[in-house]
């Protein structure tokens, strides 16, 4: 519901004495309005979240009969690595699970014990909603989503994932994760050749922007969005060319142009996500980088499509396996003193990662996200030799 909600086309109403200037809330209909109220207290309802989901699984969870202050107290640690890590993915534009995975496939038996791969699934899945679910709101907030583009990548990738997802019960994963890692690494050696010279934004008061006012997503001539925190707002020329401010103030310029090769990554990212929970932020931002889209952009924009394409493949991971005869997830035996620890991290990690991203020089993002790839490579390349022996 988050998503079809910011996703949802706006009217904005502005008296011409207001042109030129920051809108006040009465300007708006009362859709702008509550958007823009959910939005400045986006922080509020994200970290509500993950404290309902606490007090659900414990009152209401299938746990231990003698499950006391230990039982729950257990697993304290994994909140620092899993805050770095969604950190880190959310910064980059790409699945939690990339690294939730590898991390308690390789690092977790070390400090406690070794967990079955469906339960390894069940803890990145849940993390990972929130992460992203946060992630996203964040950088909408921050005006770094492009939501024609997004609408149009998640609109494509849909059926790959649902087939991901329903192959996944058939094919050996280790097959896929060395294909996967096949792919990264490819990705990997395509993102150090990048020219990313176009990609630094200017201040919306410079001369980059040459004064001229921008266009409200879905309203009238504007200066800002009234419905975003901040100068947030964004215009689309006669030739395609956007220009895009976001709530700092800083301008991009940038075109949608080559979606056959964004659909490509994409469709091939979507197998891999319902396959493994992982693969379309990774492929799919390459290709967002190799047409141009701002990196800041493309992180925002990979996080509308990473989430909700993560929903659907677990929606049919859940769901799914009873229908082809294959495995189902059986939530009683969730390790629910892990996840508590570990969603409020994930979501507070999404929340700070629009503030590192925006820190950080695209040069040291782009270099970021190379090494990242190769690390989930070798991981998979790990992960797959031993699943084959």
């Amino acid at each position: 519901m988050i998503l079809a909600f910011v996703f949802h086309k706006r009217k904005y109403l502005l008296s011409n004495s207001e042109k030129g200037g920051y809108n006040s809330m009465s300007s708006l209909s009362w859709s702008g309005r509550l958007q823009r109220t959910f939005l400045d207290y986006q922080h509020v309802f994200v970290f509500l979240a993950p404290i309902l989901f606490i007090v659900g699984v414990y009152f209401g969870a299938p746990t231990p009969a003698d499950a006391d202050a230990g039982y729950w107290l257990k697993f304290w640690w994994l909140f620092p690595f899993f805050l770095l890590g969604a950190t880190i993915v959310n910064t980059v534009g790409i699945s939690g699970s990339a690294l939730f995975v590898p991390y308690l496939i390789f690092i977790f038996p070390l400090l406690a014990f070794e967990l079955d791969p469906a339960t390894i699934v069940k803890i990145g899945l849940i993390s990972e909603s929130f992460g992203l679910s946060s992630s996203s709101l964040a950088f909408i907030q921050h005006g770094l989503v492009d939501r024609r583009l997004a609408a149009t990548l998640v609109g494509g990738s849909i059926p790959f994932v649902v087939g991901g997802a329903l192959l996944s019960f058939v094919i050996p994963e280790p097959i896929f994760q060395l294909l996967l890692a096949i792919a990264l690494l490819a990705s990997a050696a395509l993102l150090f050749k990048i020219d990313l010279s176009h990609d630094e934004p200017a201040d919306s008061d410079s001369e980059a922007s040459g004064g001229v006012a921008v266009e409200a997503d879905g309203g009238p001539d504007l200066p800002d969005d009234s419905a975003k925190p901040g100068a947030a707002g964004v215009s689309t020329d006669d030739d395609g060319v956007v220009t895009r401010v976001d709530r700092t103030g800083n301008t991009y310029s940038y075109t949608r142009g080559g979606y056959l090769e964004r659909f490509g990554n994409y469709s091939i990212g979507g197998v891999f996500q319902g396959l493994a929970g992982f693969g379309i932020g990774e492929l799919g931002i390459i290709s967002m980088l190799r047409t141009s889209v701002p990196v800041r952009i493309a992180i925002g924009t990979n996080h509308i499509v990473v989430a909700t394409t993560a929903i659907l493949a677990s929606l049919v991971h859940v769901f799914g396996g009873g229908l082809v005869g294959g495995h189902t997830m059986d939530l009683a035996s969730t390790p629910w003193n892990m996840v508590v620890w570990t969603v409020p991290a994930a979501a507070t990690g999404g929340q700070i990662a629009p503030f590192v991203a925006n820190a950080l020089d695209t040069g040291t993002i782009k270099h970021a996200v190379g090494i990242l790839f190769a690390i989930i490579a070798t991981a998979l390349f790990l992960m797959a030799g031993s699943g084959l022996i």
